[in-house]
C-alpha cells in the first residue's frame, strides 16, 4: 500500500498540471497583496477584509474566502479529474491492473495521492500568503470575527485549524472529480464536470427557495472555518462540515471504487 502511494505521488510530481495548480495557489495570494499595496481600497465586506493591512495574519484568511469560489475547485479538479482518466487514455492502466498489485491497492493509492495534493495546495497558499502578508504588514495580533483581539500565536493555531476544516469540502470536490475520471476515462470531461459540480453547489446557496438545504450543500462548508474565529468558538458549523463532507467524499469514492474494480482492462 505504501509503495503504491509513493508511486502515485511520484507520477503526480512528474505532471505539469500538478505544478500549474501549486503555482496558482502560490501566485494568487502574492498578487492579492500587490494589489492591496498599490490600491487604497480593500475587501471591506469579506471576513478579515478590513484588517488585512493591519496584520499579515489576515491575508491567508481572506485568500481562503476568495479562492473557494473558483480557484481551489479548479486547482483540485485539474489533478483529481486526470488521475485515472489519463492512464486510460495513454493505455498504461491496463498494464498496471494486470500486474501483481491488487486493484483495491491501486485505487487507494490514487485516492491518497489526490488528497495529499489537495491538502498541499491549501497549505502552500496559506504559507505563502502568511509570509508575504507578514513581510508587508507584520505579524501583529488578529481581530477575531467577534471583535476581540487574538494573539499572534493563537492566530497561527486558528489558521492551522481553519485550513484543516477548509480541506474537507475540497476533498469532496476531489472525490467527485476522481469518480468522473474513473467513469468517463476522459480528463477534460472530468475536470469540467467537477468544476461545474462545484459551481452548481455555489449557485444553490444563493437561489431562493433553497434555504432548507443550504446548511448541507458542499459550498456552504467552505465557510465552516469561520466558527473557529469567533469568541467563544462556534463548533456547530465545524461539526456539521465534518459529517456532511464525509458523505460528499464517501459516496463518489464508493462509486468510483466499484467501477474501478469491475473495469474490463481489455477496453483500455
Amino acid at each position: 500500500m505504501t509503495a503504491v502511494y509513493r508511486w502515485e505521488l511520484a507520477k503526480l510530481l512528474a505532471q505539469k498540471r500538478t505544478y500549474l495548480g501549486l503555482g496558482a495557489a502560490v501566485v494568487v495570494p502574492c498578487l492579492f497583496i500587490v494589489a492591496l499595496m498599490v490600491e487604497t481600497g480593500g475587501p471591506e465586506r469579506v471576513p478579515f477584509g478590513r484588517y488585512v493591512r493591519e496584520t499579515g495574519l489576515a491575508v491567508p484568511f481572506v485568500a481562503l474566502f476568495f479562492m473557494s469560489f473558483w480557484a481551489f475547485p479548479l486547482i483540485t479538479s485539474l489533478v483529481a479529474g486526470d488521475v485515472v482518466a489519463s492512464e486510460s487514455q495513454n493505455g498504461t492502466l491496463k498494464t498496471i491492473l494486470t500486474r501483481s498489485r491488487e486493484r483495491g491497492q491501486v485505487f487507494a493509492g490514487k485516492v491518497l495521492a489526490t488528497l495529499t495534493y489537495t491538502a498541499a495546495v491549501v497549505v502552500a497558499m496559506a504559507t505563502i500568503g502568511l509570509i508575504a502578508g507578514g513581510l508587508a504588514w507584520g505579524f501583529n495580533p488578529l481581530t477575531s470575527l467577534s471583535g476581540t483581539t487574538v494573539s499572534t500565536g493563537h492566530g497561527l493555531a486558528l489558521l492551522a485549524a481553519s485550513i484543516a476544516v477548509y480541506f474537507l469540502p475540497l476533498a469532496g470536490i476531489a472525490s467527485f472529480a476522481l469518480m468522473l475520471s474513473t467513469i468517463t476515462r476522459n480528463s477534460a470531461a472530468s475536470v469540467v464536470g467537477a468544476l461545474m459540480f462545484a459551481l452548481l453547489m455555489q449557485l444553490l446557496t444563493v437561489l431562493p427557495g433553497t434555504e432548507g438545504i443550504r446548511p448541507y450543500l458542499l459550498a456552504t462548508q467552505f465557510d465552516a472555518w469561520h466558527g473557529f474565529l469567533r469568541v467563544p468558538a462556534d463548533w456547530d458549523p465545524v461539526l456539521r462540515a465534518v459529517w456532511v463532507c464525509a458523505l460528499y467524499v464517501a459516496v463518489p469514492l464508493t462509486i468510483a471504487y466499484v467501477v474501478f474494480l469491475r473495469r474490463d482492462v481489455t477496453e483500455d
